[in-house]
């Protein structure tokens, strides 16, 4: 993790394994993989890539801003909008939002997360 200037090729980056937890899991085997590139001192703003192999999860959402580098899928936001979402796009998801992710292929995204 760095704290100065820097640039990254996000599609050839390394990134770790970040287990889900089994009750996120509704369908399918997804894996999540992941790196964070830089934190704030104080912890509250994390800004990374993640990956997500294809499968269907939950999640209760950070506030987060997040562009997709590749692949694909369609988070339904619980009370809310259905989100698609594909190589290019942004998104963002605000804190507390109960999503599900139905990723039909393996999506890679870069985030800035805000934590409360």
């Amino acid at each position: 993790m760095t704290q100065s200037s820097f640039a990254l090729h996000i599609p050839d980056a390394d990134l770790t394994p970040e287990p889900l937890a089994p009750e996120q899991i509704v369908s399918g085997t997804p894996e999540v993989t992941g790196k964070v590139v830089w934190e704030s001192a104080d912890g509250k703003r994390v800004r990374g890539i993640w990956q997500i192999t294809p499968g269907v999860v939950t999640d209760t959402e950070a506030d987060e801003l997040f562009v997709v580098i590749s692949g694909s899928a369609t988070i339904e936001v619980e009370n809310g909008p259905t989100l698609r979402v594909g190589p290019g796009d942004m998104a963002v998801l605000r804190e507390g939002d109960r999503t599900k992710w139905t990723v039909h292929e393996t999506l890679r995204k870069a985030y800035d997360i805000h934590l409360g």
